[in-house]
């Protein structure tokens, strides 16, 4: 499997992006996936998931109620719709994927078998 983010930018504080993950050499449907971010000097961190029917979502509390992520199955692609988002929000955003058919939507980094390149997120204040 690969995965291929986009959607990234520079956009001001307040504003909105849509981060797209788009997958190839398998269907993704069966599979958890999750967004992760890391900033400057510090962790990867979890950020979003979801599970492979798309009925279960699970967010970090930094970004609840500001992002929500979809997926559309048909198209083998998972998105990151985030809104009001904040300086704080500034970093390399990463789609993973988690080869456990028909799991759960949040996994351990570690268990998280696919990677996409990332795509920076810049919010200016």
């Amino acid at each position: 499997v690969q995965l291929q983010a986009s959607g990234g930018g520079l956009v001001q504080a307040g504003g909105s992006l849509r981060l797209s993950c788009a997958a190839s050499g398998r269907t993704i449907s069966d599979y958890g996936m999750g967004w992760f971010r890391q900033a400057p000097e510090k962790e990867r961190e979890f950020v979003a998931g979801i599970n492979w029917g798309g009925g279960s979502t699970s967010y970090a509390d930094s970004v609840k109620g500001r992002f929500t992520v979809s997926r559309d199955n048909a198209k083998n692609t998972v998105y990151l719709q985030m809104n009001s988002l904040k300086p704080e929000d500034t970093a390399v955003y990463y789609c993973a994927a988690a080869r456990k058919l028909f799991g759960s939507s949040r996994y351990e980094e570690n268990e998280y078998d696919y990677w996409g390149q990332g795509t920076q997120v810049t919010v200016s204040s």
